[in-house]
């Protein structure tokens, strides 16, 4: 269970990747305000958003160590607006994935510097780069806020830390190069903020014990029960995309796979793992064929019910973060985006979520 200031707390949010990067420019800053404001009209209470950008256009670390205090002011100003608006932060450290840097750019220069690497897997072992990482960890986590004065490892709006998204090894399928990493990276941001709490990003994926119940037998690298079995990680995390992860399949077979995927993943962080467990990443395309805006109501609506329905019965899972909120008129979508003005239906089921929940945790407290 979540807990604020003595009451029981659940989540429905949103993941905004780009608050950072708009925030960055005086002329953009307007669209952060904007979504704040229509995601606490809609009830929500949480977003997930990127504390990374590294080398190339607009990078957050320009290189390792050397920060642009332009886009770091942005990030002040995302964390101060969400909490004017009462709107807790998950802020992922690091990409899984080239854009805006990541593992990618990490080993580029570890390989500037002379080292020898065989793929960029080495992020998770090489002396070097786990130094790098660190550096970013304790930048982040030990930066003075510029419009609210406070640092961010002690400021109560963000909610939690996430190591990576969506972090794979594909060349270590025992996963036990990336558990190492997990164990060394939890633990030392821990040295520095033992207050916040942490997660790792991961997707869901099981290990060779449980590939079955992944889609198509994916293993990466990953396995959900081992990874979070690690004492400094704080609650467990699953995305899902079975319009990517199950091609050619219908709605009807995409709902019921995610409704198992969750299922599963509620049951071993409650019963194996003892730890709460948000649902971190989904949606439906627009770029499918045969898309409509009724088909991602249902969608949306069979997810929320579930969620639901586990937090009322005592359930491990507290929440969700659908992907990804726009606001109007921002060009950055993706197939994924919900914009509120654009899709009142999907905004009214994303509403009586939140207030779902609120009720729920009101509930909670006065039977406490």
């Amino acid at each position: 269970m979540f807990f604020k200031n003595g009451k029981p707390m659940y989540f429905n949010g949103f993941n905004a990747y780009w608050l950072m990067v708009m925030a960055s420019d005086p002329f953009s800053r307007g669209n952060v305000t904007s979504v704040f404001q229509e995601a606490t009209k809609h009830g929500m209470n949480v977003a997930r958003t990127w504390a990374f950008s590294d080398g190339g256009l607009n990078p957050l670390q320009i290189s390792p160590g050397v920060y642009n205090q332009d886009m770091f002011k942005g990030l002040d100003f995302v964390i101060s607006e969400a909490g004017k608006y009462e709107i807790h932060l998950i802020l992922s450290l690091v990409n899984n994935y080239p854009d805006y840097g990541g593992r990618n750019q990490y080993c580029e220069w570890a390989k500037e510097r002379g080292e020898q690497l065989k793929s960029n897997d080495d992020f998770y072992s090489n002396p070097t780069i786990k130094g790098y990482y660190k550096n970013h960890i304790k930048t982040i986590l030990g930066r003075k806020n510029s419009i609210t004065g406070v640092p961010y490892k002690d400021d109560p709006t963000i909610f939690a830390w996430e190591l990576m998204n969506e972090a794979r090894c594909e060349t270590d399928l025992s996963g036990r190069v990336f558990q190492g990493w997990i164990h060394e990276m939890a633990s030392f941001v821990k040295t520095i903020d033992s207050d916040h709490l942490l997660e790792i990003g991961l997707e869901g994926f099981y290990g060779e014990a449980k590939k079955e119940n992944n889609p198509r037998g994916y293993i990466f690298g990953t396995d959900f029960i081992y990874n979070n079995q690690v004492l400094d990680v704080d609650f467990t995390t699953i995305h899902a995309y079975p319009d990517v992860w199950l091609p050619g399949s219908n709605d009807q077979a995409q709902i019921q796979f995610v409704q198992k995927w969750l299922q599963d993943h509620i049951e071993d962080s409650q019963n194996v793992l003892r730890k709460p467990i948000l649902f971190t990443e989904f949606g439906k395309s627009s770029n499918v064929s045969a898309y409509n805006v009724n088909r991602r109501d249902t969608y949306f609506g069979t997810i929320y019910n579930d969620i639901y329905a586990s937090a009322k019965s005592g359930g491990a899972c507290k929440g969700a973060v659908f992907w990804q909120l726009l606001s109007h008129g921002l060009n950055m979508k993706d197939g994924y985006e919900v914009i509120f003005a654009e899709n009142p239906s999907t905004a009214n089921i994303i509403a009586e979520q939140s207030q779902k929940l609120l009720d729920l945790s009101k509930r909670k407290f006065l039977l406490d």
